[in-house]
């Protein structure tokens, strides 16, 4: 850990990041790179910028910009001088960004337009103006909102003759503590409007210590991913994790498999971190025998690496459960293969942190290898979800109720099954989605699978998958249930398939979650239209 253990803030890390690691190239950008030096001069200026503007501990500051060294400089600068930051979701359309605006009460929103061409302020009209800094706001829409600061693309943050403070900056740092909120990182399940999970300075610094200490991962590292910094595993387990060891963060505009592959060789990336679908679409990119990956050496896509850092068998790669009430994993698996005794298992609890599993109708706890809720407690846990009393969130011990299940084995060891809901009941069987899934996605032409329970008199449900092709792939029902028929137990492959050309056309929350339930009422009503084979 790059600081004190009993005080984990963001002055303290940037210092000892720019001690550590100094000239070492932090995080790149196309053709901006920054090192961790660079970080804390620019956090600094801006910082004190803030300061103007009346930021002080505890203000909200929305950041509404994509992965780059911009996002990090403002993070930093506002997490040092005690702002609780707000990262917004660069793919919010028009009423979920007021929605979070308003719910977050922020008071300074930092912009960077959208890479693409698209306004981010723009999606606002009413709301916001194309004003700048220079203006107090005062809009009944967004009564807390003051400031709009806008970033232009690849230009500086700020003029290179910004002043800056430091006896001022020094002494407001100085009075940050760990127990202060950092982060409002949004979240939501199927249903409803999204959550605000509030993370403290110590909760994020110390769990991504913990989850960088399970890994190969050091200095020398460039490390690619493209989950957004606005979700908790793109900021704790990427971005932090990979400032805590002084590794270098390779950002890019978007993905693209070519264009990808191409950065990757002439960066020579070291390890690759993402969700499969990722992978898959790298591994499957014509102009893949182009490029040499010989730089990399570890990460979770398969193909990419070597079967002996990423299994071919998706159930002997290393899972660990997670999420944003969590600050990330929960639990931990070490890196590389599991063996077979280990097989489709997530992990044993990670120091700190405690589990229990409890039948979800009683309430009460349940044997070792018996399957019910999972509840978690201890120092990752957030303090709460931001506007709802303590009550209405955690138990009276302490624990939290996580909604998904499971069963921890007598040696601590999780077998994970799905969301509390998501299981699917067909004529008396229980189907995790997610093994019907990850089946699917290992076919050639799958992109990506997501598979429901469909309402069904005889069966009670029927499962159902709704299967996004590649593009030009020549994809038939009747392929997919000869091959899944080797795979899975019959009652497990889907009675329908709905295809898709885009997994946009699907129903999806603002965090970026499958809305199922959303998607079981629209594959119903293919299936009653004969849409659905």
């Amino acid at each position: 850990m790059p600081f004190p253990a009993e005080q984990p803030t963001i002055p303290r890390f940037l210092a000892a990041l720019v001690a550590d690691y100094g000239d070492r190239v932090a995080i790149i950008l196309e053709d901006e790179r920054l090192c961790f030096r660079d970080l804390e001069s620019e956090s600094a200026a801006l910082a004190t910028r803030l300061i103007g503007l009346g930021v002080g501990k505890g203000t909200r500051v929305g950041i509404w910009m994509p992965n780059g060294p911009r996002w990090l400089v403002a993070w930093l600068a506002a997490g040092r001088i005690g702002a609780l930051t707000v990262p917004l979701n660069t793919f919010f359309r028009p009423a979920e960004a007021a929605f979070a605006l308003g719910h977050a009460d922020v008071h300074t929103l930092l912009v960077e337009d959208d890479p693409e061409g698209y306004d981010l302020v723009g999606r606002l009209p009413g709301a916001v103006p194309r004003g700048t800094a220079g203006a107090r706001l005062r809009r009944p829409e967004l009564p807390y909102l003051r400031h709009v600061v806008r970033f232009p693309v690849a230009s500086p943050m700020l003029r290179e003759d910004a002043e800056v403070d430091r006896e001022l900056l020094a002494a407001i740092e100085a009075k940050v503590v760990p127990a202060d909120a950092l982060v409002l990182l949004y979240t939501s399940g199927s249903t409803g409007d999204p959550k605000a999970v509030v993370h403290t300075h110590g909760t994020l610094l110390r769990h991504s210590d913990a989850m960088v200490k399970g890994r190969s991962l050091s200095a020398s590292d460039v490390v690619w991913s493209p989950m957004p910094f606005f979700w908790v595993g793109g900021l704790v387990f990427a971005l932090l994790g990979n400032l805590n060891v002084g590794a270098t963060t390779l950002c890019e505009r978007g993905f693209d498999p070519e264009r990808t592959l191409r950065l990757l060789e002439a960066e020579r990336a070291t390890v690759v971190v993402g969700w499969p679908h990722f992978g898959k679409a790298l591994l499957e990119d014509p102009t893949r025998v182009e490029r040499d990956l010989s730089s990399l050496r570890a990460g979770n896509l398969p193909g990419l690496l070597p079967e002996s850092v990423v299994s071919p068998d998706p159930e002997l790669r290393p899972n660990a459960l997670g999420m944003t009430e969590t600050a990330g994993p929960h639990t931990r698996v070490p890196e590389g293969v599991l063996p077979e005794s280990l097989r489709a298992t997530f992990g044993s609890a990670m120091p700190g942190l405690e589990h229990r599993v409890v039948d979800p109708d009683s309430g009460e706890r349940v044997p070792a290898g018996e399957v019910g809720e999972i509840q978690v407690r201890g120092y990752s846990l957030m303090q709460g979800f931001y506007k709802l009393e303590r009550e209405q969130t955690f138990l009276p011990d302490g624990f939290y109720a996580t909604g998904d299940i499971g069963s921890f084995d007598a040696q601590g060891v999780l077998r994970f099954l799905g969301r509390r809901g998501e299981m699917i009941k067909t004529a008396g069987a229980n189907v995790t989605p997610g093994e019907v899934e990850t089946a699917l996605e290992d076919l050639p032409g799958i992109e990506a699978a997501f598979v429901v329970g469909v309402p069904n008199a005889d069966r009670g449900q029927l499962v159902v998958a709704a299967v996004v092709r590649q593009k030009n792939a020549s994809v038939t029902s009747a392929a997919l249930r000869d091959q899944l028929k080797a795979r899975l137990a019959a009652y497990k492959v889907p009675r329908h398939f709905a295809f898709f050309e885009a997994a946009a056309e699907l129903p999806f929350t603002d965090s970026g979650k499958l809305d199922r339930a959303a998607l079981a009422v629209r594959l119903a009503a293919q299936i009653d239209a004969g849409e659905a084979d």
